[in-house]
């Protein structure tokens, strides 16, 4: 059982490294490694002997490995970022890293994306070595840089560069899953995350004649352009139904006492009121239009124009993605990935899995655990490559009217201080017995 000191640790952590601005604003531009610093002390205050790895300088990530009880056991990779998404202080309550705690709740970027998890982690780890408790299965512990752009800097630099530190590990756990999600109706669910949709982002690019603005052009690259984006952006994906979104399903039809009709999914999400939010963003690919750049004076029509969009494809979803996405920008515009990952499935009737389950159950007997498919991604996909099965498993308990997820990148991020206790107490039990 954690101690009172891990209690409170969780929360000194999380104002700590909120405090460490680790903004990502991509292309480079991030110093993780004062956060990194800062968890390898931690680390090394509990007895671990923390390595500092960079691909470029400042940009830090530290990796750990606590021995297990079992030497014939898979280790298990426990990771989490170190960078956050920008903040304008301007819109925010109070200023984005203060790491304030106010009437009981800590206050910044990264409160739930995703220091409070890292605070987590270094509590539970820490409170062991004063317990003299060891886990089951070797653990490596994993902070990494760059999650938040395109892991090149962070876990796609270890896999890629140190796979030997996470030797034996087959199953991974970190952000997002096992938080409270209140339907409105009195129920708590708590959606362990089993699976990610694949991440293409895509760049589009239409080539035409430049001319005179004036000028009659039946080759303007704006309209080829605009024409591509517009098709994406009405485009109705079809249903596409993965294992594990199978298993939501059916899952949050019992517990509602609905019939798992999958031949009507879109009825079957309309009687799932509230709920349907864990689940409606996972039964589609999805490609939305997000920026664009032309031109350089009015009067002026460009040669070429370029749009950005931001797609997603459910695992085993990525060749009806291409295709769909040949036939939709049309000759005029041709398009490529500008970032390009993985989609990701883990079981669901696995022995993590249960531990996971029962180590929520434990301290929310009230609560139903349901698998989830994430709409976006993690660092999970990079350490996929080292086979390593992932799991989204970062424990909250939130009140009701806490939006968790419209946080994640959102204004007055934070976090209750109840929920990094209840967070620490979850892990803790799940991860000595894992």
């Amino acid at each position: 059982m954690a101690d009172q000191q891990a209690l409170d640790e969780v929360v000194r952590f999380t104002s700590d490294l909120i405090r460490i601005d680790t903004t990502n604003r991509g292309g480079g531009d991030c110093q993780e490694r004062p956060a990194a610093e800062y968890a390898a002390e931690q680390l090394a205050g509990a007895g671990l002997q923390p390595m500092m790895l960079e691909r470029t300088k400042g940009r830090t990530n530290v990796v750990a490995r606590i021995e297990g009880t079992d030497p014939s056991a898979d280790a298990l990779l426990v990771h989490g970022h170190l960078d956050v998404v920008p903040a304008e202080a301007a819109d925010w309550s109070v200023h984005p890293f203060s790491g304030e705690i106010r009437d009981g709740v800590v206050w910044g970027r990264g409160a739930v994306d995703m220091k409070n998890m890292d605070a987590m982690i270094l509590a539970v780890v820490r409170g062991w070595a004063r317990q003299g408790v060891r886990p089951r299965r070797d653990l490596v512990i994993a902070f990494t840089a760059d999650e938040e752009a395109s892991a090149v800097d962070g876990s796609g630099f270890l896999a890629d560069e140190h796979p030997e530190l996470f030797e034996g590990c087959t199953e991974g756990v970190s952000e997002s899953g096992a938080f409270t999600f209140h339907d409105g109706a009195g129920r708590q669910i708590y959606p362990i995350a089993a699976g990610e949709r694949g991440t293409g982002w895509l760049k589009l690019t239409a080539r035409g004649r430049a001319g005179h603005g004036s000028k009659v052009n039946k080759e303007n690259a704006v309209t080829r352009l605009a024409a591509a984006v517009t098709r994406i952006g009405e485009h109705e994906w079809p249903l596409r139904l993965t294992p594990t979104v199978r298993a939501a399903l059916a899952e949050l039809a019992a517990l509602y006492g609905i019939e798992t009709d999958l031949t009507d999914v879109d009825r079957l999400l309309e009687k799932l009121g509230p709920a349907a939010k864990l689940v409606e963003a996972t039964v589609r690919n999805s490609a939305n239009p997000t920026m664009l750049e032309a031109g350089y004076k009015l009067n002026v029509i460009p040669g070429e124009a370029v749009a950005y969009v931001d797609g997603r494809y459910l695992p085993g979803g990525e060749d009806e993605f291409r295709a769909t996405l040949d036939l939709l920008t049309g000759p005029d515009v041709d398009w490529e990935f500008s970032h390009r990952e993985v989609a990701l499935q883990a079981p669901v009737d696995s022995p993590t899995y249960a531990r996971m389950r029962a180590a929520v159950e434990a301290f929310a007997p009230e609560g139903h655990v349901v698998p989830y498919c994430m709409s976006g991604g993690t660092d999970a996909k990079q350490f996929s490559r080292l086979g390593i099965t992932g799991y989204g498993f970062a424990p909250l308990k939130l009140p009701e009217g806490f939006d968790y997820q419209a946080l994640f990148h959102g204004v007055d991020e934070r976090v209750p201080v109840e929920a990094l206790h209840f967070g620490v107490r979850v892990l803790d039990r799940f991860l000595r017995t894992a």
